[in-house]
């Protein structure tokens, strides 16, 4: 008999404030009961089990990117602009992840850790001697933003109000779809940066923005040619959203999860060697990203029963990550854990290509906060948890020392 659920007790909404603030019994419900999840309100299926939702990061052909990653941009059904290169399949997705990945190459990323040390203690040094401060506002907007920025060559006068356009372009209402998807069939182009890549193209620097100006690739045409002013503003403006957002919910959560464990936190203060297995640790548990859809181009069977081509099906990467098929005892945050793989960054052709960025930046950040503030508790009257449905984090965190 399938293990399925469309109306049973079992009720999974991606939409639902209550739920998000903390899905993990939920997640473990679906798993145990409805590995395969019909939700027909929303017109989705999802699963749940590490192996399965690694199954549909993998198979790139079956469950494709090309027509979004988002519930409703993909029931949207609208045209993805090129160098949108989260939302594109071979063999334009080649091309675009090649292009941009010769601006995250180890070394370079290795040669940014003075200046991401340099902004922790920029945004840290003020609240040395003070009764607490924001991981969020004070850190976790703060210093991915500057970081972004610098590779860019985005000014610093203008570096908050890049970020707050960039960052509510992933939001949504509290308890709705992305209605800029559903309804206006809109999608952002990037004009924000235009006038940064105006200057650029004339004032040449070591920036990103640079290179992708006068880089030169073969297209799918097999055309030798540079991106159009259209594809590099796509480009930059999924550089910006994807090295802000999922960063500044990475500290976040260190906050939060740290202040829970406060054992393991003393642990990291005495030997911060530990602290690149924490961050790992801190992926896994809280993901930025809960979930991502596909699209299913071919019938797939999960659990006995088959799923039809044209379906959109969720992975519930928060979910996958707790599994104790994968994790011995999943719902524990545990720094010590042996290291397996999660799923946090994603998988095979749509790996996050800024995943070392953000493991550094992680590093560097819980290295400062813990040689300063070795001890906190949160203030949760006054912490404030995202009611967006695509990205789950806080958007205020104030702790106490």
């Amino acid at each position: 008999m399938p293990v399925t659920a469309t109306t049973s007790e079992v009720h999974y909404d991606p939409y639902d404030v209550e739920l998000n603030a903390d899905p993990y019994p939920m997640f473990r419900r679906l798993r145990e009961e409805a590995p395969l999840y019909r939700n027909e309100e929303h017109g989705f299926h999802a699963v749940s089990r590490f192996e399965d939702v690694r199954k549909g990061l993998s198979e790139r052909d079956t469950f494709i990117s090309g027509k979004g990653a988002i519930l409703e941009l993909i029931k949207a059904d609208i045209p993805i602009p090129p160098g949108v290169l989260i939302f594109e399949d071979p063999p334009i997705h080649t091309i675009h992840r090649t292009l941009l990945s010769r601006m995250f190459t180890p070394k370079k990323i290795r040669e940014l850790e003075p200046a991401i040390r340099g902004f922790c203690v920029r945004a840290l040094d003020p609240h040395v001697g003070a009764g607490g401060f924001d991981f969020v506002t004070d850190l976790g907007k703060q210093m991915p933003m500057r970081v972004i920025s610098m590779l860019l060559g985005i000014p610093e006068e203008d570096q908050e109000t890049i970020r707050d356009q960039v960052d509510a372009e992933l939001r949504t209402e509290a308890g709705k779809p992305m209605a800029r998807y559903s309804e206006e069939g809109d999608f952002a182009s990037g004009e924000i940066f235009a006038r940064y890549i105006d200057w650029r193209a004339e004032h040449p620097s070591d920036d990103i923005m640079s290179e992708l100006l006068n880089a030169e690739f073969e297209d799918e045409t097999g055309t030798t040619r540079k991106l159009t002013r259209e594809e590099l503003l796509t480009y930059v403006n999924v550089v910006a959203g994807a090295g802000n957002e999922t960063t500044t919910r990475l500290i976040g959560w260190a906050g939060k999860v740290l202040a829970d464990n406060p054992g393991q936190r003393r642990e990291l203060v005495e030997n911060p060697a530990l602290i690149p297995q924490a961050v790992e640790e801190l992926l896994r548990f809280e993901p930025p990203a809960p979930h991502v859809a596909r699209y299913m181009t071919r019938d797939v069977e999960f659990h006995g029963e088959v799923v039809p081509a044209g379906s959109i099906m969720m992975m519930l990467i928060g979910s996958a990550n707790r599994d104790d098929r994968q994790f011995t005892d999943g719902d524990r945050f545990d720094i010590h854990r042996e290291t397996r793989q999660h799923l946090t960054f994603g998988l095979g052709t749509h790996y996050c290509l800024g995943s070392a960025l953000a493991r550094l930046e992680g590093r560097i950040a819980l290295e400062e906060v813990l040689a300063r503030f070795p001890e906190w508790e949160v203030d949760l009257a006054g912490a404030t948890l995202s009611p967006t449905s695509t990205v789950r984090g806080w958007d205020t965190l104030p702790v106490r020392f």
